[in-house]
């Protein structure tokens, strides 16, 4: 703290400076009449670029939020991989916007040398439709149903997520994740850390566009105004690769749109498309897998 405070080291560089929410907010939203709710709806948010910020479930980014790191998860079930936390918008939800999901922010130091949170994650299916479905039809004076309602989480069918950061200094980060089967049975789990750019560089003609791409077994990571840095993993993961871009193909019906999208990873592992990825293992956003 004094190296931070006299400015020796910024040791507040690095931080979970990501937003738990970035979709369905007025942040990106360029809708004609200011219709920040219905703009960019969850259903958008694993296939379309954001512009002035990111989100992650565990984010963790620099102080300008050019590179991002958090957590996407898969439990086998669920129709689309969980990158993200899912919530009800303002005229969803029967008490305005609410986030239904369940995670604990159990630890932080001042200069963020060390954080630590939980998520907790069902072993069935994301109840995606019906939290929607439910919280729609009761009234402002009924209570609002909330995922410990759905029955998800009955004989402790979950798991708990432990995700930690860990300085060594200034620029040396560790990620330690951490999953314990709370459930009476085997279940499946798929882990994978990602890492991107927000996209600066869409928006603003001849900008300069950062690159990740792999190098000896982990991430080499380029980008002008944050510099040089590196991922490495434990063990020997599959690097997967793709660009945090827009996909127009599924968003906007644009048939001819090519490119390995913001969604890709979502395909990997979903629907087993390995077409998905930069096969170059170059690009904008990387995973561990």
């Amino acid at each position: 703290m004094a190296q931070d405070k006299s400015g020796e080291q910024n040791w507040r560089r690095w931080g979970p400076y990501l937003s738990e929410r970035q979709w369905g907010t007025v942040r990106e939203d360029y809708s004609p009449g200011g219709n920040a709710w219905d703009y960019l709806p969850h259903d958008h948010a694993r296939s379309r670029a954001y512009r002035w910020g990111e989100d992650g479930i565990a984010g963790f980014s620099d102080d300008a939020q050019h590179l991002c790191l958090s957590l996407a998860l898969w439990n086998g079930k669920d129709p689309i991989l969980k990158e993200r936390l899912f919530g009800l918008t303002n005229s969803e939800g029967n008490h305005g916007e609410d986030v239904k999901e369940l995670y604990y922010y159990l630890d932080a130091t001042p200069t963020n040398s060390y954080l630590k949170m939980l998520y907790k994650y069902p072993q069935g299916e994301y109840p995606y439709a019906r939290l929607v479905q439910e919280n729609a039809r009761r009234s402002v004076d009924e209570t609002e149903f909330e995922l410990l309602d759905t029955g998800l989480f009955d004989l402790d069918r979950y798991f708990d997520v432990f995700v930690e950061y860990a300085k060594a200094g200034p620029d040396d980060v560790l990620m330690l994740i951490t999953a314990h089967n709370r459930g009476p049975d085997a279940a499946p789990l798929t882990l994978l850390p990602q890492l991107c750019f927000r996209n600066t560089w869409s928006w603003i003609p001849n900008a300069h566009k950062p690159e990740l791409s792999a190098d000896n077994g982990g991430v080499k990571i380029e980008h002008a105004q944050l510099g040089n840095f590196r991922l490495d993993c434990d063990g020997n993961p599959a690097l997967l690769f793709c660009e945090n871009e827009t996909n127009a193909r599924r968003l906007f019906g644009q048939p001819h749109a090519q490119g390995f999208f913001k969604d890709a990873f979502h395909d990997y592992v979903i629907a087993g498309n390995h077409c998905a990825v930069n096969p170059s293992q170059t690009g904008t956003k990387a995973g561990a897998l």
